[in-house]
């Protein structure tokens, strides 16, 4: 499979008609549907129905299409760092932490590093969930977690940072506010 197919592929599930997504693309009809064709044939199922009013996408079609849009995506991106990368850096670290954390933490942190080292390259990696996993495969370089999250990881340098709180925000007549130190046993039985 080809980027030009998949990019067919793509530009045909967005219009639902050959002719239009040919024009699209800037291709002759019978040359756009014979290369959709041979996508449709190594991939071994219908991605869209064929009819005289023009194409539908089939359900395993439609899977197949969502999943080929996010991979372009990524191509796109992969392509684009490239280019960034070969025009101004000669060294790139990948650095993985929570959503949460980069609000707060990850433009000032990106400045003051990219004024002491402008020819590296950071690639943060957001993560909803514990960025553990993809630390110890080997995916990113540098991971900002919580000190729980790893102490029994052996082999690794881990450097505090900070000390952070968690603060709980209520209602000003929650029985909770009235508190000035919430426990766990405070929040058993409560929805959050």
């Amino acid at each position: 499979m080809t980027t030009k197919q998949v990019d067919y592929c793509i530009e045909l599930a967005h219009t639902l008609n050959f002719s239009r997504a040919a024009e699209n693309m800037f291709v002759s009809q019978p040359t756009f549907s014979y290369q959709i064709k041979l996508l449709e044939d190594e991939i071994g199922f219908a991605v869209f129905e064929r009819s005289g009013k023009g194409a539908t996408l089939t359900p395993a079609g439609a899977q197949f299409v969502a999943a080929l849009a996010g991979l372009r995506e990524d191509l796109k991106r992969a392509i684009e760092q490239g280019q960034n990368f070969s025009a101004k850096y000669t060294d790139s670290i990948s650095i993985s932490l929570m959503v949460f954390q980069a609000v707060y933490f990850l433009p000032e942190a990106m400045r003051l590093f990219g004024e002491t080292h402008p020819e590296v390259q950071i690639t943060p990696i957001f993560q909803y969930e514990n960025g553990v996993e993809t630390f110890l495969r080997n995916e990113v370089d540098i991971l900002f977690a919580l000190k729980e999250q790893t102490r029994h990881i052996p082999g690794i340098a881990v450097h505090e940072l900070f000390e952070s709180r968690i603060y709980l925000i209520a209602d000003k007549n929650d029985p909770l506010a009235a508190k000035n130190r919430i426990r766990e046993e405070d929040l058993y039985g409560r929805t959050l």
